[in-house]
């Protein structure tokens, strides 16, 4: 599938801001499943320094300076992308496949990631650990238990963490802010999908295994009828959870990263776009930065996510 995505962010600043530096997290990442084909940054006013980094995450950021007075700030992050369902599979005859697939029971992907002297590395450690908007507490454990009952597969069991996340929070726009706290969303038993994208990291970590945040979108379909409105998307959060297809003789754990949707409770397939992967949604935010003045701002975002049939389909939105 083709999918365009045009991502739009402005800001409206009072009094003008003086000067600033952001930090923009907006370009869709190539992996299994994933191929950017293209993507381009639009800044207003136009910056005076600019550069492209990957980070230690594999997200490429952008940051930029602005030098002049201005009133208002208007990213367009402009994104063609090629995606294609995984072997994961998002119907239960798929999911059965990959848990058998990569049936490992997660006590043994628990034990694997328990520390030991001279224990051999893997870059899923550093989704172990408690993070800024993901803490530790032991009431992720309480709720996260009953899903990893003994023996069961790694992949089973988070299916089933997803599916009780989804039933039991409520989706409710405006219920929390975006620097809300996972144990806070879960207290109150409602949020939005950042918030049941960090739910479901806390209690994989609390159960001794690495998960990370996504952040991305999903290609959502107008009603029926009704044609496709500009603008009307929005940014989606998602759950991924490392999973070892097996544990060689060394220890090194050899597999893959499986997504878990708990907003709507299945798993990412074609539909969805990658941004970036972090410990939690501070380190993939979409833009953030420091400015000189400005002390109040309205902030207005509009995401158009729309399948095409080729690259020489695609039409300019402003």
């Amino acid at each position: 599938m083709l999918l365009h995505v045009v991502h739009v962010t402005c800001y409206q600043y009072t009094p003008w801001v003086e000067n600033a530096n952001h930090v923009v997290c907006l370009t869709p990442t190539s992996k299994p499943g994933q191929t950017l084909l293209r993507h381009s940054l639009h800044i207003t006013p136009t910056p005076a320094q600019q550069r492209e980094v990957v980070d230690g995450y594999g997200n490429s950021r952008s940051f930029f300076s602005l030098q002049t007075s201005h009133d208002v700030l208007r990213v367009v992050a402009d994104s063609v992308v090629s995606t294609a369902s995984t072997l994961q599979g998002s119907d239960a005859a798929e999911r059965s496949a990959t848990a058998t697939r990569l049936g490992v029971p997660w006590e043994r992907v628990r034990d694997q990631f328990r520390y030991r002297a001279g224990a051999a590395y893997s870059q899923a450690w550093e989704f172990l650990f408690a993070s800024p908007y993901v803490p530790r507490d032991d009431a992720f454990m309480q709720f996260a238990r009953p899903s990893f009952t003994p023996g069961r597969p790694l992949p089973e069991a988070a299916h089933d963490l997803m599916a009780r996340i989804h039933s039991t929070m409520a989706y409710k726009s405006n219920s929390t802010e975006v620097n809300t706290p996972a144990l806070v969303a879960l207290k109150q038993g409602k949020g939005v999908c950042q918030d049941f994208a960090h739910i479901m990291v806390a209690c994989c970590r609390a159960m001794g295994l690495p998960a990370r945040y996504v952040s991305g979108y999903m290609l959502t379909q107008p009603a029926p009828g009704q044609p496709r409105l500009i603008g009307c998307d929005a940014s989606h959060a998602w759950a991924s959870v490392y999973c070892p297809a097996f544990v060689g003789s060394d220890g090194a754990a050899t597999g893959q990263w499986l997504d878990f949707d708990p907003t709507n409770n299945r798993a990412p397939g074609e539909d969805y776009v990658t941004l970036a992967t972090g410990r939690d949604f501070l380190d993939v935010s979409p833009l953030r930065g420091v400015i000189r003045g400005g002390s109040r701002h309205v902030l207005d975002v509009a995401v158009t996510v729309r399948p095409i049939a080729s690259l020489e389909s695609v039409d300019s939105i402003d």
